[in-house]
């Protein structure tokens, strides 16, 4: 009996609700009748039945509505966010001008409306809005390293030693493509950075012997836009031997060579976080034994990667850190592409400076970073 009263009293309601106000008198009267009810209880009651069933409307933020967070702005800032390698919100403000020609080139104007907001957004804002898109395309691996025993006391430990004001100073490390398993053969990449510029180089080595890893080393050298002044390394056997030392040693003038502490990852720092951000987070953890993914590395290393990276991702440097009681407040500059910071450094020539505007000019990142989606998964399918 009484899901049939809560079915009248709701049946009521209803015609209570669509009802003129000419009529919601006659209903009332009629309410008040058929359940006895005080006329002051029977207006609460019918408006609690009509509210039960009203549609609930969605949340609103207080305040005017995003500008920014719509379709227009929101596909072009996620596709450049994507083929920049999900950099933080700091670096893609930086690299949103550097490369809205190259995706209007690739995918079709955008209104001027549309490219206004994308050069004007705030670092804060670009959190926000891509802060969902976020989850999707993170992920966590695995590192190994393999550190060695050779000619120790005769390469320096230093852990300040370099200019960073000055290019030619390059702190270098090798990432091993081993899978899960360090035994047998397979390729490493050679990882160097330049301290004051943030240029890198990548080369592709078999195994860890030295000579391979001599002759990537030079091809390095020949590859930067300044001279080596100074080399350090861990103290893996692939840096630390004979050959290495007498290359840089017994040279006019010589190639400070040193390298970092036993165990002291930070001493190193500069280029562990490249192994992340320029290898791992673009070749995985997968074990790459074949051979011939030695060659497509280096391929891939030395044409469309390098030129991605050095033209078209900016950095960060570090500035100033500091401890104010228990936090560490670290200040760093505003970010900035390798190929920026040459052209800024006052010692680099100004004719390696054009040579690097020229080759700059006709490129475009999206095409740069299709080339290398193509290859990567050449060589991804090699590795099964």
């Amino acid at each position: 009996m009484g899901k049939i009263v809560k079915l009248f009293a709701e049946k009521i309601a209803q015609r209570y609700k669509k009802a003129k106000n000419s009529k919601k008198s006659q209903i009332l009267d009629e309410f008040c009748a058929t359940f006895e009810y005080n006329r002051k209880y029977a207006i609460r009651k019918l408006g609690k039945l009509i509210k039960r069933h009203r549609p609930a409307k969605p949340k609103q933020k207080p305040g005017p509505k995003s500008k920014y967070n719509i379709p227009e702005v929101l596909k072009p800032l996620k596709d450049i966010w994507l083929a920049a390698n999900l950099p933080c919100s700091k670096r893609l403000k930086q690299i949103i001008p550097l490369w809205l020609p190259g995706y209007q080139q690739k995918f079709g104007r955008l209104s001027l409306d549309v490219i206004k907001k994308l050069l004007r957004i705030s670092k804060n804002t670009i959190d926000r809005i891509l802060k969902p898109i976020r989850i999707q395309y993170t992920g966590k691996g695995r590192s190994t390293t393999k550190p060695g025993l050779l000619l120790k006391h005769q390469i320096l430990i230093k852990t300040n030693q370099w200019d960073e004001s000055k290019p030619g100073f390059l702190e270098a490390d090798t990432v091993a493509h081993c899978g899960n398993s360090l035994a047998g053969d397979f390729a490493y990449t050679l990882d160097a950075v330049d301290i004051a510029t943030g240029w890198t180089e990548q080369r592709a080595v078999y195994g860890k012997g030295e000579t391979g890893v001599l002759k990537q080393i030079k091809d390095i050298e020949a590859s930067l836009p300044f001279p080596l002044l100074g080399f350090d390394s861990d103290n893996g056997i692939e840096f630390i031997n004979w050959h290495l030392a007498r290359y840089f040693q017994n040279r006019k003038p010589s190639v400070d060579f040193t390298r970092s502490r036993p165990y002291q990852k930070n001493d190193n720092a500069h280029i562990e976080q490249k192994n992340w951000t320029h290898v791992r987070q673009w070749l995985g953890y997968r074990r790459f034994e074949n051979p011939q993914i030695v060659l497509l590395l280096n391929d891939l290393y030395t044409k469309e990667w390098r030129l991605f990276h050095n033209l078209f991702l900016p950095s960060v440097k570090l500035q100033e850190k500091k401890r104010i009681r228990s936090r560490i407040v670290k200040k760093h500059d505003s970010p900035k592409t390798p190929y920026q910071r040459v052209l800024d450094s006052p010692v680099i020539p100004k004719e390696t400076k054009q040579y690097l505007t020229d080759i700059l000019k006709p490129l475009n990142p999206f095409d740069l970073r299709e080339t290398m989606d193509h290859k990567i998964k050449i060589i991804h399918s090699l590795a099964k």
